[in-house]
């Protein structure tokens, strides 16, 4: 094992003045661990330009552009791992929690072009925020196998490369602003936000508050207002990501 070589990396990042430092320090300490191939990335929003989200890396040649061209992040079972995914993974474990996905065949096929370009196997780590899920950093090629200890240091190396690049290169600003909610929610509506988090309709939701569905549904229009949200969905989408509910 290189701990040693992890946490000397974990000190030394902080005192990176420039992006290229910062990459010069962390693919010293890919390579003590053999893998070859990594990518520090912002989460996607709507309308972001995919190519435009990497803060760093070295993939193989043409790999990102296969990538882009074929769409694969639609159905990157990484990527959707991402989504419920509290600490760092193997790819290959990504893949095996959707045995039944309608999408599998293509999840496979995916990670066979990425095992052609020499992107056999790996690890990828979340970065979370209240605002949710921010970014993660993916390793990769055909690195050695890590150990719990080494998977839960490898969680604070992308936590920490993925802040100092945005703080070099005055980025960080954007994503440690978390939007307030201008008018705050009731006691009522926060009982109702949780249960609608939790799946429930409105006629469940009524049954278990002993309030009409009408009600439920007036909780629910404030709380959209509130939230100035799209539909429910968002409502809960800008919930978790303000903090409002876990």
């Amino acid at each position: 094992m290189n701990v040693d070589k992890i946490t000397q990396f974990l000190t030394t990042v902080t005192e990176c003045r420039t992006a290229s430092d910062i990459t010069s320090a962390l693919e010293t300490l890919l390579a003590a661990y053999r893998f070859d191939y990594y990518g520090v990335t912002r989460q996607q929003r709507p309308l972001d330009d995919q190519m435009q989200l990497v803060l760093a890396g070295r993939w193989p040649e043409r790999w990102l552009e296969t990538y882009v061209a074929k769409k694969y992040i639609v159905s990157d079972p990484t990527v959707r791992y991402l989504g419920v995914a509290q600490r760092g993974f193997r790819w290959r474990e990504a893949l095996s929690a959707f045995r039944s996905d309608p999408h599998r065949t293509r999840m496979e096929r995916m990670m066979s072009d990425a095992a052609r370009f020499g992107l056999e196997d790996g690890y990828i780590f979340p970065i979370h925020s209240r605002n949710g899920l921010l970014g993660n950093m993916s390793i990769g090629g055909k690195g050695a196998d890590l150990s719990p200890m080494e998977m839960a240091l490898f969680d604070a190396v992308a936590k920490r490369v993925f802040w100092r690049y945005l703080e070099v290169t005055k980025k960080a600003a954007e994503l440690e602003n978390v939007r307030n909610v201008e008018a705050k929610l009731t006691r009522r509506e926060m009982e109702v936000l949780s249960y609608l988090a939790d799946g429930m309709t409105s006629n469940e939701i009524s049954k278990v508050l002993a309030i009409s569905n009408h009600t439920v549904d007036w909780y629910m229009n404030g709380i959209q207002d509130k939230l100035n949200a799209k539909n429910r969905q968002h409502v809960v989408a800008l919930a978790f990501r303000r903090g409002l509910i876990t």
